[in-house]
């Protein structure tokens, strides 16, 4: 079984996403661990690339500051050793194609595996070119995660009996970011995934307030949240893990008891 089941393992689960080295490593470290305390059942890390696709500006803004403090690839999985000293929750990674192509793909997933991250988010690559990444991902155990949109319609039947780890649902059209409300009739999509699967489901963009979390967490397995996260480092840089603490306890007392 997948390590990244046991985050579902205890009712709904709240996945905080972190870019890493925003504004620095350390400040990642504190912000996982306060997380992880306050209740986080899974961290997702976002590794820092200048051309971040699928981020709306909160999380693009992370990026280039991650990315102008230095931050690199080597650097991360060195800090991720170091989390792994007593984090135990499971940890993804969330990055895009050309990170793993330049640093060499079976490196890089091979030392994901290595230091501990059970699965891997490439929100670039589409359900039909997964194969360049699977294999490697199967031969060293670590998830490759499916995404599925409310643009995937007919296709999501198809993605779900491929799923390993969890299903990350995207609740809305276009990139990350708060929204003050979210419109996609996600019943339906879950129903279809619920039907063709068995890995958990969580939904994720858009989410930012308690209200919105127990919504989506009611539908699904569990929430993400990401820009809210990224938006309290923006705010209070080095100081950041705190409310971070505060913020993750608040998000995950909202969906406990679903």
């Amino acid at each position: 079984m997948s390590n990244i089941a046991k985050a579902f393992k205890n009712g709904k689960a709240f996945i905080p996403f972190i870019t890493c080295g925003d504004p620095d490593l350390a400040t990642t470290a504190a912000a996982v661990r306060e997380a992880v305390k306050n209740g986080a059942d899974l961290i997702e890390l976002g590794i820092p690339f200048s051309d971040p696709t699928a981020e709306g500006p909160v999380i693009q803004g992370a990026n280039l500051r991650a990315l102008s403090g230095g931050v690199n690839t080597d650097m991360i999985f060195s800090f991720v050793r170091g989390l792994r000293t007593d984090v135990t929750v499971p940890m993804v990674f969330m990055t895009y194609a050309n990170v793993v192509f330049s640093y060499g793909s079976e490196k890089f997933i091979s030392t994901c595996a290595e230091i501990g991250i059970d699965g891997l988010i490439l929100p670039d690559i589409p359900y039909e070119e997964k194969e360049e990444f699977l294999p490697l991902c199967h031969r060293y155990g670590v998830d490759l995660i499916s995404l599925i949109a409310p643009t995937s319609e007919n296709r999501v039947g198809m993605i779900a009996k491929d799923a390993e780890g969890f299903i990350y649902l995207v609740s809305s059209l276009g990139v990350t970011g708060e929204r003050s409300k979210i419109n996609t009739d996600l019943t339906a999509i879950v129903k279809t995934i619920r039907e063709n699967t068995s890995v958990p489901c969580a939904i994720g963009f858009g989410i930012s307030t308690p209200e919105q979390a127990k919504q989506m967490a009611s539908l699904s397995d569990g929430a993400i949240v990401g820009s809210a996260i990224v938006r309290l480092l923006e705010k209070h840089g080095k100081d950041a893990p705190k409310y971070i603490g505060e913020y993750v306890k608040s998000m995950k007392d909202a969906i406990r008891d679903l």
